[in-house]
């Protein structure tokens, strides 16, 4: 498929964050574009705005003029394999032989002609992705970046560049849910880490690992990997650097120290060594994000100055360490985290900003799956909290398991201060309980409290 040739595109599931940010990429070279998903979002008013219609009811006569058989070459369909089995706009479509791609196989085929850098791992893929992109804008690297969250820099999941320029380069967020990132083949690459997660795509630990090594191995062979010290025993490959914390990697962090609630940091590497890098992103977790930044930056052949100056004006991505509301009275922040490893990172990055005040966390599991296989490590992470707000289990796809649901998880929690409170009695919760600290936590639908906690803090403050 010759992506020139496109004039139409429809995404089902648009709504998506990978996908919208495709939806803006064809948007933006002039193809007519629309899509369908189930509910209304930020995301989808966001395409609305952008003048990208977006179309909420699955009916077969909601599918827009242009999907017809003399629009074939010209038509790209691009699916999300989130959508269930009965959806009729895409049976509807796959009944007809429509071609339909998956939004993993169009971001390879984009990605296949220009120079790649690409973040792969079970945490960290989206700050670290977002801040390479703002490094390389800072630094007038011509850049077109997809990302998995909304940069506060660019108000977007979504960076154009000059596509047409021979000196064009792409910054990706390399998913390993489905072995999407089995898709790319970058010059770039960076692995944050692999933790088991998606075990209802994996069989197992090592199954990951294996999808991972063969990531890996589609790395252009004068490419680098970056990755962690205690994870390159994984892989095979010509060129590999390390990076992590004090722990001798080729990019190390080191003085690291918190001033005024940010950290500020030295990083020895092979070329220089930076003094007193400050990250304007709170989170310990995200000193590490930043590192293999830098790495990736300097191999770009970017001056220290201009990655220190982007390191100090990044601002984050929203529902990552997301400060929502901070006074001296109380501190508000909203996180993604959704996995034990990222609410540990969390939990304990707030604890060590803010070592004097006790700590309220609201957390939304997500998945059945997922709260069954990591039932034990979600109880221990989560027990790290002064006071635990829980609510009920966001299915996304899946259909409940029995015996599985929040009051299983509540059980196992050693806190005295915890509750299992429905949605719509959580503002009422924070009313009583007058947090110092509040934490969000979760990837459900659990965003659609934020600007109503925040409004309440507001009016209390």
């Amino acid at each position: 498929m010759d992506l020139r040739d496109i004039k139409y595109v429809y995404l089902i599931g648009i709504g998506g964050i990978g996908m919208s940010a495709l939806a803006k990429y064809f948007k933006a070279l002039g193809c007519e574009v629309s899509g369908y998903d189930l509910r209304k979002t930020i995301i989808t008013d966001q395409l609305e705005k952008e003048t990208i219609p977006v179309l909420f009811e699955d009916e077969i006569e909601n599918i827009p003029y242009y999907v017809k058989e003399e629009n074939l070459g010209k038509l790209l369909i691009i699916y999300t394999p989130a959508i269930p089995k009965d959806h009729k706009q895409f049976n509807h479509i796959k009944e007809r032989d429509f071609p339909v791609f998956k939004r993993s196989q169009v971001l390879g085929i984009i990605t296949k002609s220009h120079f790649t850098v690409a973040v792969a791992g079970t945490h960290g893929k989206t700050t670290t992705s977002s801040i390479i992109a703002h490094i390389f804008n800072e630094g007038r690297i011509n850049t077109t970046a997809f990302l998995g969250g909304i940069a506060n820099n660019f108000e977007s999941n979504f960076l154009l560049g000059s596509f047409k320029d021979s000196d064009h380069t792409i910054v990706v967020e390399a998913d390993e849910f489905d072995r999407s990132f089995l898709t790319l083949y970058p010059n770039l690459a960076v692995i944050t880490s692999i933790d088991a997660d998606h075990m209802d795509i994996y069989d197992s630990k090592d199954d990951m690992v294996e999808s991972f090594q063969k990531f890996v191995e589609q790395i252009n062979k004068k490419g680098l990997l970056i990755t962690k010290k205690e994870l390159v025993h994984h892989f095979n490959h010509k060129n590999m650097s390390t990076y992590g914390i004090d722990d001798g990697s080729d990019y190390c962090a080191k003085n690291v120290r918190v001033e005024n609630h940010k950290y500020i940091f030295d990083i020895d590497t092979p070329k220089e060594n930076y003094k007193n890098v400050e990250l304007g992103l709170p989170g310990r977790h995200n000193i590490e994000n930043a590192i293999a930044s830098v790495a990736i930056s300097q191999n770009m052949g970017m001056e220290q100055e201009k990655i220190q100056e982007a390191l100090k004006t990044y601002k984050g991505v929203k529902r990552r360490f997301d400060v929502r509301f901070d006074t001296d009275k109380v501190t508000y922040i909203d996180d993604y985290a959704h996995h034990p490893t990222e609410l540990d990172a969390i939990i304990q990055s707030v604890k060590e900003l803010y070592p004097a005040y006790e700590l309220m966390g609201i957390f939304q599991p997500h998945l059945f799956s997922r709260t069954q296989d990591f039932a034990d490590d979600f109880a221990q992470s989560l027990s790290q909290l002064d006071e635990l707000v829980l609510l009920d289990i966001y299915p996304a796809r899946e259909e409940p398991i029995p015996g599985v649901d929040s009051q299983m998880l509540l059980d196992k929690i050693s806190l005295k201060n915890k509750d299992l409170v429905p949605k719509d009695e959580v503002l009422e919760k924070i009313r009583e309980s007058k947090p110092r600290v509040l934490l969000t936590l979760g990837a459900g639908d659990i965003d659609q409290l934020v600007m109503p906690i925040e409004d309440l803090l507001i009016s209390l403050n």
